[in-house]
């Protein structure tokens, strides 16, 4: 399955999300750790979902970018 992944950059630091996943976070310094981070938590999340046996739910959020003229 693929997850979007939203990442944000704060005055100090990388966070990031799974919209699909709640409570599937990460926070990091640099935007290359927060994005390993955020693919541990993920891959812990879903590991801890499977342990309780709850169903996995599949990807719905999608995203693209949209450019303005400004």
């Amino acid at each position: 399955m693929r997850y979007t992944v939203i990442i944000e950059k704060g005055s100090h630091s990388y966070g990031a999300y799974i919209p699909d996943l709640p409570g599937c976070v990460a926070v990091a310094e640099s935007e290359s750790e927060v994005r390993e981070l955020i693919k541990e938590a993920l891959e812990f999340h879903l590991e801890g979902m499977k342990l309780n046996s709850k169903r996995i739910p599949k990807p719905k959020v999608k995203s693209y970018e949209m450019e303005v003229a400004v």
